[in-house]
């Protein structure tokens, strides 16, 4: 690959005699002369861009007026925007009319960023105002709560003091008194935190309208998720986005799991049903529709919706048209409750004569066939009396099933009958 030669670049440096040729020679693109040897070409060669700054104020204010200005934002006065671009809460009178609380003018910078610092997340962001807005806040809200837990303390304590003076208490019961109610920081942050779930209103439209927000997402006893697995070869674990799509513990019983991964929740739920929206949108504008998920989600859900519909009032119509067609087993003869629910969980106690001491007695299933069914007056069934190899009826003693009960001339006829074929037919045959 290297030629061993001693060649001097245009710059005037040696070249190594070692370095290969492709890479010593320059590409066609970047210089006229493409033969001469040289190394520049390998360095950055590219314009670097005027990058003036890499760092701005952000959310600074410059200057705030006392009253509204001409050409100022018509919601809240401020001079650096108009009303269009206004992020503020839309105001029921705005500043050009009300002529009160002018908010003050952004700081306004033109920003020529790099590589980095475009993307960079905190950038213009100032560590020193989270200790005013975040810090304080709390620390006040803590102040107060333990002012008001001690006034309520000791409206306790004087109240039972009272108590015990009427009724002659001591010195004792009052260290007693004040042991029982001193308050245990530790219990009183846990029990502000068992309130997690909790739903607060807010009014954040321009109609008025009021959305429910959930205070906090998850409670401070929940493991989180990087922090299931700590094997480096399990579920990948990215810490910029928060998001680990693979089961950290895949061999954890799914009764017992808090977590299954991004993947569980992508493949379930709205998730799943905005992925079926998002395919019906292709394939339809595939075919020639004017649907798009992104463009018109309005139009997309409600054509999709109707797509449902449709194909559910299909189905139905094809199940009905083979139902009407070849009939429906499970109806034309329907088995009785006592079959279809013969097994419960009634616990039933007997006593050793068999007689019932705590719970109801279980019915007994009866059959699918009918029972107890009486045709042609007659008071018995088919086949409950036989003679000679064939049954008959008990109540008449006939021989056919569909005959007509005769009652006590059948039971006659039938005796005749019978004492002739002993006297008759049994002697020849023997």
């Amino acid at each position: 690959m290297g030629s061993k030669r001693k060649e001097i670049a245009e710059e005037g440096n040696k070249i190594n005699p070692h370095i290969p040729s492709f890479m010593s020679s320059a590409p066609w693109y970047i210089k006229d002369n493409a033969e001469i040897p040289s190394l520049e070409h390998q360095k950055k060669w590219k314009t670097e861009p005027n990058y003036t700054k890499t760092w701005y104020d952000r959310g600074k204010k410059i200057h705030q007026a006392d009253k509204y200005r001409p050409g100022a934002c018509q919601n809240c006065g401020a001079m650096t925007h108009n009303a269009k671009a206004c992020v503020e809460r839309p105001r029921k009178l705005g500043a050009i009319w009300t002529n009160k609380n002018i908010a003050p003018d952004e700081k306004i910078e033109c920003i020529e960023l790099d590589y980095v610092g475009k993307r960079d997340r905190w950038n213009g962001y100032d560590a020193a105002l989270y200790a005013v807005h975040v810090v304080e806040r709390y620390e006040a809200q803590d102040e107060a709560r333990k002012k008001i837990l001690k006034d309520q303390q000791l409206k306790k304590l004087e109240e039972r003091r009272k108590n015990n003076q009427d009724g002659g208490g001591g010195v004792g019961d009052d260290e007693e008194i004040e042991d029982d109610l001193r308050v245990d920081e530790a219990k009183v942050d846990e029990s502000r935190q068992m309130d997690f779930g909790k739903v607060e209103k807010r009014v954040r439209t321009t109609g008025g309208g009021s959305t429910g927000t959930v205070r906090n997402l998850r409670i401070r006893e929940d493991t989180a998720k990087y922090l299931l697995n700590l094997d480096v070869n399990s579920a990948h674990y990215d810490p910029k986005t928060r998001s680990m799509r693979e089961d950290p513990v895949p061999d954890m019983d799914p009764n017992d799991k808090f977590y299954a991964g991004d993947n569980q929740q992508r493949v379930s739920g709205q998730a799943l049903e905005f992925k079926q929206a998002n395919i019906y949108a292709w394939e339809a504008s595939e075919k020639g529709n004017n649907v798009h998920l992104q463009a018109a989600p309005s139009q997309a859900e409600l054509l999709y919706k109707n797509l449902k519909a449709n194909k559910e009032k299909l189905k139905a119509k094809v199940e009905d048209t083979i139902m009407e067609k070849y009939g429906n087993a499970a109806t034309v003869n329907q088995l009785p409750k006592e079959l279809l629910l013969g097994q419960s969980e009634k616990q039933v106690e007997y006593d050793r004569a068999g007689r019932i001491v705590k719970g109801e007695e279980i019915a007994i299933p009866k059959s699918k066939y009918e029972e107890d069914v009486y045709l042609n007056n007659h008071t018995t069934v088919w086949g409950s009396w036989r003679n000679n190899h064939r049954w008959g009826y008990k109540c008449c003693k006939q021989l056919i099933q569909n005959s007509y009960c005769t009652g006590a001339s059948g039971i006659e006829a039938a005796n005749a009958a019978a004492d002739f074929m002993k006297a008759n037919i049994i002697p020849l045959i023997t």
